[in-house]
């Protein structure tokens, strides 16, 4: 039986639980959840609390109503930073980019984003920042920046580069020419994207595939692959014994040693199939 509950709501964000799930709702579906300069301090504090919060073990970003996010709230960016000094500006720099990229792809613990309608400009960087990028069929993206006479600023171009294939990305980029959530998936920007109807139990069927994992490897797992991204072979293969070796001795379920035993010795899992038994998951 899931169980879903609320917790007091912030006034730009709103997080409900189920089942080791935090469900963290963009909520600003008047302006289809553009992401303000208050909305980005309410952020950080989210990520802080749910890293140590024992009732979140995956999270998924989402957005109310019929957007993930619009990306910059320019009216309330500017309205903040217009009269600002060159500090108050980089703050508010700052706080956007904090939780945006650097703090949601470094999230200790597994992230997808559920991409449930308009996806544009600034949303693609905490979008690309997850774990994970599920979309609806419906779904809108578009870098529309173009269109403005500006560039996506933001790191959202970097975002981009991270994900998207180089012909289908220069397209949109230089066209600003939207795109559905199939074309999001066939330039593997999100992993797939299916019905909107069946997006919240697609969600949740990859999340709970992932709550059967061994939470402390399965981080070492994320964060391992983020870093060696940046290094060369030789590098990354120093880096990765010695990941392995501290995730293992570290481990407080001993996966290893169970999965070693049960496949060797008790032959009751088959590791290319199924995970191991965890008897205190």
């Amino acid at each position: 039986m899931s169980s879903l509950t609320a917790d007091p709501s912030t006034e730009n964000v709103r997080i409900e639980f189920e089942d080791g799930i935090a469900w963290v709702i963009l909520n600003r579906p008047q302006k289809r959840n553009a992401m303000s300069p208050a909305l980005n301090r309410e952020m950080i504090g989210v990520l802080d609390a749910l890293e140590l919060d024992e009732r979140c073990k995956v999270l998924v970003l989402t957005g109310a109503g019929e957007s993930f996010s619009a990306g910059m709230d320019l009216k309330e960016y500017f309205r903040e930073t217009d009269q600002a000094s060159p500090i108050e500006v980089l703050r508010v720099r700052r706080d956007s980019m904090a939780w945006q990229w650097r703090r949601l792809m470094y999230f200790p613990k597994p992230t997808i984003a559920m991409v449930n309608g308009w996806c544009f400009g600034g949303a693609f960087t905490p979008l690309v920042a997850c774990d994970i990028a599920l979309a609806a069929d419906e779904a809108k993206f578009g870098l529309s920046e173009i269109n403005w006479g500006i560039i996506p600023a933001g790191n959202v171009m970097r975002a981009v580069a991270e994900k998207m294939n180089s012909s289908d990305a220069l397209y949109y980029l230089m066209t600003g020419d939207p795109f559905d959530g199939r074309k999001a998936a066939e330039t593997r920007l999100v992993l797939e994207s299916v019905p909107l109807a069946e997006l919240r139990e697609r969600t949740r069927a990859v999340a709970r595939k992932l709550l059967d994992k061994n939470p402390h490897v399965l981080r070492a797992v994320k964060l391992a692959y983020r870093r060696v991204k940046e290094m060369n072979w030789d590098v990354a293969e120093d880096y990765l014994y010695a990941k392995a070796g501290d995730t293992y001795a570290s481990d407080p379920e001993r996966g290893r040693a169970k999965g070693m035993d049960q496949f060797l010795d008790k032959k009751s899992f088959r590791p290319g199939l199924e995970n191991y038994q965890r008897e205190d998951k």
